[in-house]
C-alpha cells in the first residue's frame, strides 16, 4: 500500500510505502524530523522557506508531513503475526530500551 505525499521539482514522487518514506520507490527513511530539530535548518530554511520536517533527505511542508506520518503511523498501527515480523518488533523495542539507557 502507498500514500501520495507529493511531486519534487525534478518530477519523483514521494510516497510513503509500507511504513516508509519512499523517494520514486526508493526508502529514505521511516521517521520526520521537525525542522526546529535539525541540526542543519538554517540551510534548510533557506533552500526551502515553507519546510517544517525532514524526511531524511526530503524537505516537507506542515501539510505534506501530516500526510506522510499519518500514513507511517497507520503503517506501524498494522500487526502482522508472522514470526519474522514478531521478531523484528521485539528486536527493535530492545534496541529502543538499550539506546534509552545509553547503550549505542
Amino acid at each position: 500500500m502507498s500514500t501520495y505525499v507529493k511531486t519534487t521539482q525534478d518530477g519523483r514522487k514521494v510516497e510513503v510505502i509500507d511504513g516508509w518514506l519512499c523517494l520514486a520507490g526508493a526508502r529514505e527513511t521511516d521517521t520526520l524530523v521537525p525542522l526546529i530539530e535539525h541540526p542543519n535548518r538554517q540551510a534548510i530554511s533557506k533552500a526551502v522557506p515553507g519546510a517544517t520536517h525532514m524526511g531524511g533527505r526530503i524537505p516537507l511542508r506542515h501539510d505534506e508531513a501530516a500526510i506522510a506520518q499519518g500514513a507511517m503511523d497507520a503503517a506501524k498501527r498494522t500487526f502482522s503475526s508472522d514470526p519474522i515480523s514478531i521478531n523484528e518488533r521485539f528486536r527493535q523495542a530492545i534496541w529502543a530500551k538499550a539506546g534509552l539507557e545509553g547503550v549505542e
